[in-house]
């Protein structure tokens, strides 16, 4: 609570807060910074039609936008479909289907209190009682071509999980533009979000180490690997070693999770097969002028909006702010 004090008062746009099978409930969180904030806009970053049913995360964001009038958005994903069907025994069906019909839901909802759907839900006439005062926005988090499109047909933006280079965003965004632009819609008005964990400093070196751990535990599942596109570099071999010492398709067959990962993986070995080059390109870690640079490719990329190193940020607001003013 004190920490999104600071970030809202120093300036910062957004707060995204995870939400994972294994972790804590991001709604119950953003509930509660809604009341030590005013001004800096709340949402999830992501959640899943499999850990909520669009019902509840219906319910969820409404209360939210109650809560922060204006300031509530949603990040949607499809989640990783082996913790729900092997961990947590559920039929998980078609995961990216499913987003696109919680999108759908969502907005019925929000512009008649009414929907229905017949195909991986089953929702007939449900009428919902509470419903935004607004039209929260919503953000997909994408990856692959496919989740590339449906964000381009009907999101609001894109949320691209951290460490994507610029030279895989390049192209994914000029996709998802094109694919707006034929569905009849502004591609000026869709916002891109990359997470380059934007840090100041002039010994790197840690917080490399620490997106090293990423790769190895996030980055190895399946799919994820096409973030980190770098032209100088073999990254389906690169990553091939990591999945192999992180056992990362053994333990997600199960249905592990990150703690099984951490725990029976061989986090060493994989961090050794991950080159500096690997996490250097997706980040914006260095002194200021380097960082300054760094941001500058991606928004020549297209990118919008960039993400924090929030365990990095000033421990008050004049410093996040002076912060701020600096990377202009």
């Amino acid at each position: 609570m004190a920490f999104v004090r600071r970030v809202d008062e120093g300036g910062v746009d957004s707060l995204w807060v995870t939400e994972d099978p294994d972790g804590w409930d991001a709604f119950a969180l953003l509930g509660a910074m809604s009341q030590q904030t005013s001004r800096i806009r709340l949402g999830t970053g992501v959640t899943n039609p499999y850990l909520r049913h669009p019902d509840l995360m219906a319910a969820s964001i409404a209360t939210l936008d109650r809560l922060a009038p204006g300031r509530a958005f949603l990040g949607l994903g499809r989640g990783q479909p082996e913790w729900y069907e092997h961990g947590l025994g559920m039929e998980v069906g078609r995961p990216l289907e499913r987003v696109e019909e919680t999108m759908d839901l969502l907005r019925q909802w929000e512009s008649t209190g009414v929907a229905s759907i017949d195909g991986e839900f089953q929702i007939n006439d449900w009428k919902r009682g509470i419903r935004p005062n607004g039209r929260p926005p919503i953000y997909l988090a994408a990856a692959g071509p496919k989740a590339l499109d449906l964000a381009g047909r009907v999101a609001d933006g894109i949320f691209f999980n951290m460490l994507a280079t610029p030279d895989y965003l390049a192209g994914a965004i000029e996709r998802v533009r094109s694919t707006t632009a034929a569905a009849g819609r502004d591609p000026a008005a869709m916002s891109f979000v990359a997470n380059p964990g934007v840090l100041v400093t002039d010994q790197p070196e840690r917080a490399l180490l620490g997106r090293k751990r990423f790769v190895a535990n996030v980055l190895a599942l399946p799919g994820m690997e096409v973030l980190l596109e770098n032209p100088e570099l073999d990254v389906p071999a690169i990553m091939r070693t990591v999945r192999a010492a992180m056992k990362t398709e053994e333990i997600l067959a199960r249905g592990g999770a990150f703690s099984d990962l951490e725990e029976e993986g061989d986090v060493n070995a994989a961090l050794a097969a991950i080159p500096d080059a690997l996490v250097e390109r997706g980040s914006a870690v260095g002194p200021l002028e380097h960082v300054r640079e760094r941001l500058a490719e991606f928004a020549s990329a297209g990118v919008t909006d960039v993400v924090l190193d929030r365990r990095s940020l000033p421990g008050d607001s004049d410093g996040i702010r002076e912060l701020l003013q600096s990377l202009q």
